[in-house]
């Protein structure tokens, strides 16, 4: 197959360049326990991430009984003998994630929390945090987004994996019809599902798509990536994304579905490091000569250090 691929016809709406977050999705790589989750978002802060995210559901309204029953899909991953017992360890109650939020607040660090169903949308909603997440699976449960539209203030942050453009405009369109400010809330993700995605899967030809359709109907475009290393978020970042989602672990090697698609601590530090830089690059030169480009050019450049030389 060529390397050279057609050339894909994009409107290039012009970016405005924003200051980027990284959210640290922590999910339930605590493992069910809640000292752990506590040190991961001290490790999240430590990094330079802006907030740090869990994940909230009720097994048994998210789940059919056959599913709830049925054995985890990868034993070696498993907690529990069934998958319903196994996502029902995972579980912190409210109150741990209440002690969760007070400690991102001690330490700095945002914090949020991606909701699965309407009961555990209502029970993040009454922490009040800063936003709150609706992952892939869940963008087009419209009772639960309810919850969040009406009965919430803050932002709310929805990715768009496995989701046709048609559910992609039937989530922007039912928060335009929100009350109020309900449209300037919402921040729209692009977004593969897959635990790791392969670099020719990430496909980020769509986030540009994403941000020329919607970024002057949502508050702003992020990108949920689920590949390895850091390079794809950076350009992620120079196609308009000002949200960055990666999941996070202490250790790669752990038990859980989600620990292969993390990052742990150095590379989540090399990530908040490289797009704060990448951000700081996305000026115009203010000047044809830039103040530091003078003393090089008197130096160096053809015609000006030779001058004289030159006119005769």
């Amino acid at each position: 197959e060529s390397l050279l691929t057609p050339a894909r016809d994009l409107t290039m709406t012009r970016i405005d360049f924003k200051q980027p977050h990284v959210m640290a999705e922590i999910g339930c790589n605590h493992m069910g326990e809640f000292e752990t989750a506590k040190e991961l978002l001290t490790l999240a802060k430590e990094a330079g991430a802006s907030v740090g995210k869990f994940q909230k559901r009720c097994p048994k309204e998210l789940l059919t009984p056959e599913q709830y029953a049925a054995p985890h899909p990868n034993p070696r991953n498993a907690y529990g003998d069934t998958y319903g017992a196994h996502r029902e360890y995972l579980e912190l109650t409210v109150d741990q994630h209440r002690e969760l939020k007070k400690h991102c607040e001690e330490i700095g660090l945002g914090y949020s929390c991606s909701v699965w169903d309407v009961t555990s949308a209502k029970e993040i909603v009454s922490l009040n945090p800063i936003l709150i997440k609706v992952g892939s699976p869940s963008n087009q449960h419209w009772e639960m987004q309810k919850v969040l539209r009406d009965e919430y203030g803050g932002d709310i942050h929805i990715s768009t994996g496995m989701t046709t453009k048609e559910e992609v405009e039937k989530i922007v369109t039912f928060w335009e019809e929100g009350a109020g400010d309900a449209k300037n809330r919402l921040v729209l993700y692009n977004c593969t599902s897959g635990y790791p995605v392969p670099f020719e899967d990430v496909c980020l030809l769509e986030l540009r798509e994403l941000y020329d359709k919607y970024h002057a109907r949502v508050k702003a475009i992020g990108f949920s990536g689920h590949h390895l290393g850091i390079a794809v978020d950076v350009a992620a970042y120079a196609m308009g994304a000002q949200w960055n989602e990666r999941h996070f672990t202490k250790d790669r090697t752990w038990k859980g579905t989600d620990h292969a698609a993390s990052l742990e601590p150095a590379g989540l530090t090399k990530l908040c490091r490289d797009l704060q830089a990448t951000w700081k690059c996305m000026t115009p030169k203010a000047s044809e000569i830039l103040p530091i480009e003078k003393e090089q050019r008197a130096k160096l450049k053809w015609g000006c250090y030779n001058a004289a030389e030159v006119k005769k």
